[in-house]
Formats: C-alpha cells, sequence, structure tokens
C-alpha cells in the first residue's frame, strides 16, 4: 500500500449481551470489551449488525457506545451509526460522536434501494456534518443493495471518509477498490471472515471480524501474518479458523457467536426477538469445533483443525 492506513489489524464486532429480560447487561458487555482489549485486538466495534443494532432503542444504542468507551483503556471504538433513513444515521452518528466513539460504521441504507446517486448523498452528507473517521460499509446480503466501485472510489476523496468494510463477497470489485484507492488515506477491511486472507491478499488492512470474539489471538495472529507478507503463517491460520468460521454463520449471523460466547465466557444467550437461540444440533456442532481449539500460543499448526 502506498497510502496511509487509518484501519488495520483486527476490529471485533461485538455482541450486545441481553438478560433473561431482555435488558442490556452492561456488567457483561464491558467485561467483554476488556477481555477482547486485552488480546491484542487493533479497536473494537460496538452496535452494528451483530450487536443487534436493529433492536436497540436510540437511547439504547448511545448507552452500549458509552459503555465500551468507558470500559477499555486504549483501543478506538468504532461505532455503528448506519440506518436506512440519512437523517436518522445522521443523528445517531452525532450523538455516538458526543458518547466518545473514536470512529463511524455505516452500513449503506437497507430495504429502500437507493441508487448509487444516493447512496453517495447519504454518505456525503453524514461525512460533511460529523467529523469523526468513517468507515463505509458494503453488506448487500443485508440491505439489498450492493456500492458499486465507482462509488466508494468517490466518497474516498472525502477527508472523513476512511475506509471501506467490504462484505460483497466480490474479490475482484474489493480489489479494485483497494487499488484505485491506494493515493488516499483509506483502508479496506474485510467483513467476511472466510475472505479475510483473501481480501488482505489484494490489498485488505484488516477485518472487523465475527470470529474474533472467539478466537481474537488467532484471527490477530492471522492479520498480522499476511500484513507482515508471511502468507505460509497466515494460511495455516486461516485454516485452523475455518471451522469456527462456517459454524458461526450456520444460522443468521449473530445468532451462533452469541452461542460460542455462552459456551467459551459464560455470555448470556439471550438474543432479542425476532433472532432465536441456536438450534440444539448446530449447538452441538458448535460446541464440538470450540472444543477442538487448544489455547493459542502464538504458532500456527500445519492443518486445519479435525485434520490433525
Amino acid at each position: 500500500m502506498t497510502h496511509d492506513d487509518p484501519f488495520t489489524g483486527v476490529y471485533p464486532a461485538m455482541c450486545t449481551p441481553f438478560d433473561a429480560d431482555d435488558r442490556i447487561d452492561f456488567e457483561t458487555l464491558r467485561a467483554d470489551a476488556r477481555r477482547l482489549e486485552a488480546a491484542g485486538v487493533a479497536g473494537l466495534v460496538p452496535v452494528g449488525s451483530t450487536g443487534e443494532s436493529a433492536t436497540l432503542s436510540h437511547d439504547e444504542h448511545v448507552r452500549v457506545v458509552e459503555a465500551v468507551v468507558d470500559a477499555v483503556d486504549e483501543v478506538p471504538v468504532i461505532a455503528g451509526s448506519g440506518s436506512n433513513n440519512t437523517r436518522e444515521a445522521l443523528e445517531l452518528s452525532e450523538r455516538a460522536a458526543d458518547a466518545g466513539a473514536d470512529a463511524l460504521l455505516l452500513i449503506s441504507p437497507y430495504y429502500n434501494k437507493p441508487e448509487q446517486r444516493g447512496l453517495r448523498e447519504h454518505y456525503l452528507t453524514i461525512a460533511d456534518a460529523v467529523d469523526l473517521p468513517q468507515i463505509v460499509y458494503n453488506v448487500p446480503s443485508r440491505t439489498g443493495r450492493t456500492i458499486d466501485p465507482d462509488t466508494v472510489v468517490d466518497l474516498a476523496a472525502h477527508p472523513n471518509v476512511r475506509g471501506y468494510k467490504a462484505a460483497e463477497g466480490d474479490l475482484n470489485a474489493i480489489g479494485e477498490i483497494a487499488e484505485r484507492t491506494r493515493d488516499e488515506t483509506f483502508s479496506v477491511l474485510s467483513g467476511d471472515d472466510g475472505l479475510t486472507l483473501p481480501i488482505c491478499s489484494v490489498g485488505g488492512t484488516g477485518a472487523i471480524s465475527v470470529a474474533a470474539n472467539v478466537e481474537p489471538d488467532r484471527t490477530v495472529a492471522m492479520v498480522e501474518a499476511a500484513r507482515s507478507g508471511d502468507y505460509a503463517r497466515a494460511r495455516a491460520l486461516h485454516h485452523e479458523l475455518g471451522p469456527l468460521v462456517r459454524e458461526l454463520f450456520v444460522e443468521t449471523n449473530p445468532i451462533p457467536v452469541t452461542e460460542a460466547l455462552a459456551i467459551r465466557e459464560g455470555y448470556p444467550p439471550h438474543l432479542r426477538s425476532p433472532l432465536t437461540r441456536l438450534a440444539p444440533e448446530h449447538r452441538d456442532d458448535l460446541e464440538a469445533v470450540l472444543d477442538s481449539y487448544a489455547p493459542f500460543d502464538g504458532d500456527a499448526a500445519t492443518a486445519p483443525v479435525g485434520e490433525r
């Protein structure tokens, strides 16, 4: 990369814990933020899709950001603040900034499927108004509309648009965006755990990761290896993480990762309706995969978990 990269490394997309009465469990949230920071992640991303932002009120949204900001000592907090309503996204972004967020993650407008010119206007409205680094998030499986490379490149010229979270699964488009933004202060981040290593190979600088909630050490080591050019080590770690990544997306995210944290960390397993607990047969498979991981000692195995 020939430009400065404002976002590098691994940023877990945090879950939002709920108690049995559907209230946010702030004690668990703060403890989880501290656990992830201690594991060496580059930053934290609360109230995104994995954080069930769709079921949070605006006030809850802000309180989650405040709690994570207060819990950590050094790592930046990137607050999810997107919406399919530009005015609402702007309000959430302004309130996240006031709550102490260091940067913003903005999903593209969902359901109403704006044209590319509408996407540009949406993002530029927020970038003009809120003086924080902002990451454009492209996830057409949730939004029904992809953000074209031309649109991303145009947005990258804005001084507050500093990154792109790629979850469209199209390496040609992701590689083109990385190529065409080389002279901008701009980062391309994986938003798809199974493609983090390939995205790093075409110019990505890290990941906003679901798997990093469960295996932060391995995920960080994989991205660090890729960024240093040690692709043999990165590939070995990619294969180690493969069985976990597949289990984490066997049902809609964040259903499996919430269950994984319940198994591993004693995290409350509750989700807000309409999401439901992981199906028992999937839970058995997930637990078996989790049991197959030894504590990470810094060494990558040469074969995937299950083949050693």
